[in-house]
């Protein structure tokens, strides 16, 4: 009933426009706001317009409990601590994670999507990673691709619609990053599932046969739960089943590519 509930309300707010709770926030500020508005009016002698900002009482001074603002972070740091010499990114969020790595570094960006704007520090090429990309082979030595893996396919984003979109799209991905390069991959984790044409939820011991079969071996794993806990997790089988049996929380994966035999 819970998830139900969830479910209903992400349609409202993201696909209809509508929030309920916002609603009755701007509510309760209305009457605070006519007190205030009488007060500075009283006071004030020019030009004078009305645009209420009714909730914004309500709201610490910034975004900082949403996953993606805890992953952009740490990912950013890790690529700077790194200092790769060519580093490539797979449909992350450009006002977040892109922005972030660029105030210190060249980044290029791969999207399915256009980008018209000209950032700096960022070039962009517009392409599927379902699709191999020919002449790129061994292309960069740092790689990574947030929150972005789980909607190849599902045609959300103007894609093909793939069953199999994750995997091409892995395999792709892992063909791009040199030998002893490093690949960070996130994406929602628990009990597997698609969430039609949302996202999908991975066990994270899919992510981790992918890895294997493409030649890449787990660094680290950190994992973001609700309620934005931060947990380093020893990926033993104990701890991938717990993680593959709880319904949601975001995971980071760290892979490092073998350099061939």
């Amino acid at each position: 009933m819970l998830i139900a509930i969830r479910k209903l309300y992400w349609i409202l707010t993201t696909q209809l426009g509508v929030d309920p709770r916002l609603a009755l926030r701007s509510l309760r500020g209305l009457p605070r706001y006519l007190r205030d508005f009488r007060r500075y009016r009283a006071n004030y002698a020019g030009r004078f317009e009305v645009m209420p900002c009714l909730n914004d009482w309500y709201e610490e001074g910034g975004a900082t409990r949403l996953e993606y603002f805890w992953q952009d972070l740490l990912v950013a740091r890790r690529i700077f601590a790194a200092g790769p010499r060519k580093h490539v990114d797979v449909g992350s969020l450009v006002g977040g994670f892109v922005a972030h790595v660029a105030s210190f570094r060249e980044i290029e960006v791969f999207d399915v999507r256009p980008i018209s704007a000209k950032i700096p520090g960022v070039s962009f090429k517009q392409a599927d990673l379902m699709q191999p990309v020919t002449g790129m082979a061994d292309y960069c030595d740092s790689l990574s691709c947030l929150h972005a893996l789980e909607h190849f396919g599902l045609g959300r984003y103007g894609d093909p619609i793939d069953p199999k979109g994750f995997e091409r799209g892995f395999l792709n991905m892992a063909a791009l990053l040199q030998d002893d390069g490093v690949f960070y991959l996130s994406v929602p984790i628990g009990i597997e599932r698609v969430e039609f044409n949302a996202n999908r939820v991975f066990d994270p011991r899919t992510i981790l046969k992918l890895a294997a079969q493409n030649a890449l071996g787990l660094s680290t794993l950190t994992v973001i739960h609700p309620g934005i806990r931060i947990e380093a997790i020893a990926p033993d089988a104990a701890q991938l089943s717990r993680l593959a049996n709880q319904r949601y929380a975001l995971g980071i994966f760290e892979f490092q590519k073998r350099a061939k035999a």
